[in-house]
């Protein structure tokens, strides 16, 4: 099932293939020493292409592909809010790109539209000098050129309202478009530096789509008359669901070697059907059709292709299908009658299913590593998720890599779970930075929710007049107490005076503890409406937590003898009055953990509660037939928190609904869905990760961010980020925010999602694309007679 994100009620812009569906700094201490330089296994990117990949001598010259979609697109403009998966991939075969994707998620720049394109002054603001190829005109005939930069930059800059647009972000930041010193020059001018420069003008629309309102909302949606690409749009036929692109006669590139691509919009769990019936050439698949693809074709093979395969060696063919069921009744003829229908629409099924089969041999399966990430999203506007040792205990709860290993082992792809929220292995700005929140720990978990009040036997109610928790001490919320904080240029927070292990000044920043959303700054005594959303006053023991949690990261070291100093040096400690039982748990709030397998451990895995309420979730997921693995991810993520006391209620609600109903209004404790990857992480991660604020009517924007989990120093790094032209220092910052959001807890990355794709063995260069940007002009049919596994050519591109 592809649930991606959907758009929030601010977008930036929109990933490369997938619709995405925005200050002042301040500056804090930062949390380098949580994460990790890359090391060869991060640089090596897991998504490695599975295209048929072919040099363009060995395609041959015409024919049609026809490919699946997910839809008809309701608008050829990419920069509208109901831009989808499928506008976007009409983009690139028929719109210049100015920069595409390399299979390192890295932006490269296209030589069809450009010669060069770099920085060329940086003070007193920055300068970007386009140099434009020749060549390159629109269909009508028409150069590009500045007027193009400038209407598009005019449309989506923000300042007119007439233009319905979905996002603006670094087109907000241009001061001026020129002409240079010929027509095929164009100066951008920042008023504010923007890293991610290399993001814009991609797609690029003729000044016909973006010079006027009307044209923006209304001209591009039905119908693109002029493009620029080595395809053009020829018709779209909505009844029959059908988008055709033919070769572009004006393209002054390498030409397109296929006539033309047909985008059919078939449903994902119709596909396989399609692809048997022979109405498709190649598709994105489900791993239910891709093990039928794989036992089709070793059926094939092996036992005649009019068997069916169900499982390993076991062969059924319709009449053995139903010889079953007249041995399952006997002879009880009352029952056989009864059954008679059902019989023969098993029959008619087995029959259906076999014949698909036949056809379903046809095809290859390619596969590889989808640019996105499945996460499991925790909601702390309320509720128990609120509190940030919650969250932390439920990610401590977590085996990412058996769930990794579950989802991606059967298919034979690399099962690392992702140590960024912002990047993916192979891309430049990916590091390791889960280490600032910490590795599975069962014991940590516990100690968290025992810190935040949550206690075996607490869902019991107490008698009238008795205080909640033990004797005389009350709950940890009862101890909870305000931090007496404030914010200097260095970003230190103070601790109150007299709490125990009191963090050093500078050692805690101004996001520490559990204010979540709303406004963290202190001193706000101003009266509040009753329906806002509001910060979470710290306790001093989720400060010290915070505090110790960054020291351990900045400590963290993955060598083995050291941790097993760590853990030696902490079970001593733990013997000792007052001591921890954990790096997260302040002396005195939690005991010490018990051994493996004793009793009282075994009492600890049991139901948790506080004032008489137990400890329970509402994991909300899709309910669809396409939605099979994130169920059965979301059951085994069940069991795991039932280990720590955790209950969970799973919620299985339509497929279509999922986001808009759920998600995005926050109508749920746990979720999963998934991210694209990004090559401008400065940029698109902002809205996903941004604090929430507050609005007059006492709602909570959240643009993107469906945890409603954030905090001020996460924005300020992404600001800094985006306005930071020193490429390594951009990604610096980016790694430390990502660092933050990995501390906040309040979204896990899983695995990378799996991209199966189903096409004939004879398609060459196409297929599962991974980061890599399709060259559609390079897809066709192996040329009749090319021999041999190997067709591309020695020499690199």
């Amino acid at each position: 099932m592809s649930h991606v994100g959907p758009r929030g009620r601010t977008c930036s812009r929109t990933l490369r293939s997938v619709a995405l569906l925005t200050s002042g700094v301040l500056a804090l201490p930062v949390l380098s020493a949580c994460t990790s330089e890359p090391d060869e296994s991060d640089t090596t990117s897991a998504a490695t292409p599975d295209v048929a990949p072919a040099a363009r001598k060995w395609v041959e010259q015409g024919g049609t592909v026809r490919w699946a979609v997910d839809s008809v697109p309701a608008t050829f403009n990419a920069f509208q809010a109901d831009a989808d998966a499928t506008t976007g991939r009409i983009a690139e075969a028929v719109l210049p790109s100015l920069f595409t994707l390399d299979r390192g998620g890295r932006p490269q720049l296209n030589p069809d539209y450009l010669e060069s394109a770099k920085i060329v002054e940086r003070e007193p603001k920055q300068v970007v000098l386009y140099k434009l190829n020749q060549q390159a005109v629109w269909s009508d005939g028409r150069e590009l050129g500045a007027p193009d930069f400038v209407a598009q930059w005019r449309a989506l800059r923000g300042k007119d309202s007439a233009y319905w647009t979905a996002r603006n972000a670094g087109y907000e930041r241009i001061e001026k478009i020129e002409r240079g010193a010929n027509d095929l020059e164009v100066r951008v001018t920042f008023q504010k530096p923007y890293a991610d420069w290399k993001s814009l003008f991609s797609p690029l629309y003729p000044k016909d789509v973006m010079g006027t309102p009307n044209a923006f909302n209304d001209g591009a949606r039905k119908e693109l008359k002029i493009t620029a690409g080595p395809f053009k749009v020829q018709k779209v036929d909505r009844s029959g669901k059908e988008t055709t692109l033919v070769r572009n006669p004006r393209w002054w590139g390498q030409p397109a070697k296929l006539d033309s691509i047909v985008l059919s919009a078939v449903p994902r769990n119709k596909r396989a059907a399609a692809l048997a019936a022979g109405r498709l050439d190649v598709a994105e698949i489900d791993t239910g059709a891709a093990k039928r693809i794989a036992l089709a074709v070793r059926d094939k093979g092996s036992h005649g292709a009019e068997q069916l395969t169900h499982g390993p060696g076991a062969a059924i063919t319709p009449a053995s299908a139903l010889r079953s069921w007249a041995e399952a009744y006997g002879s009880d003829d009352e029952k056989a009658e009864e059954a008679q229908e059902t019989r023969q629409r098993t029959a008619e099924a087995v029959d259906t299913y076999a014949k698909e089969q036949k056809g379903l041999a046809g095809f290859e399966v390619r596969k590889s590593l989808e640019p996105a990430y499945t996460q499991l999203a925790m909601n702390g506007e309320s509720g128990p998720l609120s509190d940030e040792r919650v969250r932390r205990a439920v990610a401590r709860a977590l085996d990412r890599q058996e769930l990794a290993d579950l989802v991606l082992k059967p298919l034979g792809l690399k099962a690392k779970p992702p140590g960024s929220h912002l990047a993916l292995a192979g891309q430049q700005a990916y590091a390791d930075s889960s280490r600032a929140l910490g590795k599975q720990d069962t014991h940590e978990a516990q100690a968290l929710l025992a810190d935040a009040g949550w206690t075996p036997g607490g869902a019991k109610k107490k008698p009238a007049g008795t205080k909640a928790g033990s004797e005389g001490e009350g709950t940890a919320d009862e101890r909870k107490k305000d931090d007496e904080s404030s914010e200097d240029k260095g970003g230190a927070t103070g601790t109150k005076a007299g709490a125990k292990d009191a963090p050093a000044a500078g050692d805690a920043a101004s996001d520490e503890g559990l204010y979540i959303i709303g406004d963290d700054k202190p001193g706000n005594a101003a009266p509040r409406p009753e329906s806002a959303v509001y910060i979470l006053a710290p306790a001093p023991a989720a400060a010290v937590q915070g505090v110790a949690l960054r020291h351990q990261a900045a400590r963290a070291d993955d060598s083995e003898p050291r941790q097993q100093t760590v853990n030696a040096a902490q079970d001593s400690h733990d013997k000792k009055p007052g001591g921890m039982a954990g790096a997260y748990a302040p002396r005195g709030t939690a005991a010490p953990a018990p051994s493996p397998g004793s009793s009282e451990a075994l009492a600890q895995s049991g139901p948790l509660g506080k004032d008489g309420k137990p400890l329970t979730l509402r994991f909300v997921l899709p309910a669809g037939e396409s939605g099979d693995a994130l169920r059965s991810v979301g059951e085994r993520i069940s069991r795991m928190l039932d280990r720590i006391g955790i209950g969970t209620e799973i919620t299985k609600v339509a497929d279509a609904g999922y986001f808009k109903d759920h998600i995005a209004s926050g109508d749920y404790d746990l979720a999963l869905y998934s991210w694209p990857a990004s090559a401008y992480p400065a940029t698109d991660g902002r809205p996903i990760y941004a604090k929430p604020i507050p609005a007059s009517d006492g709602s909570l924007l959240v643009e993107q961010n469906y945890t409603r989990v954030g905090t001020d120093h996460i924005d300020q790094l992404f600001d800094r980020a985006a306005s930071e032209l020193n490429e390594k220092t951009s990604r610096d910052l980016v790694r430390q925010a990502d660092a933050r959001i990995w501390a906040a807890a309040g979204s896990i990355p899983l695995y990378q999602r799996p991209q199966l794709v189903a096409a004939k063995p004879g398609l060459r260069n196409a297929g599962a694309f991974g980061f890599e940007a399709p060259r559609y002009q390079d897809i066709g049919y192996k040329k009749a007679g090319a021999m041999g596994p190997d067709l591309t050519d020695k020499k690199k591109k």
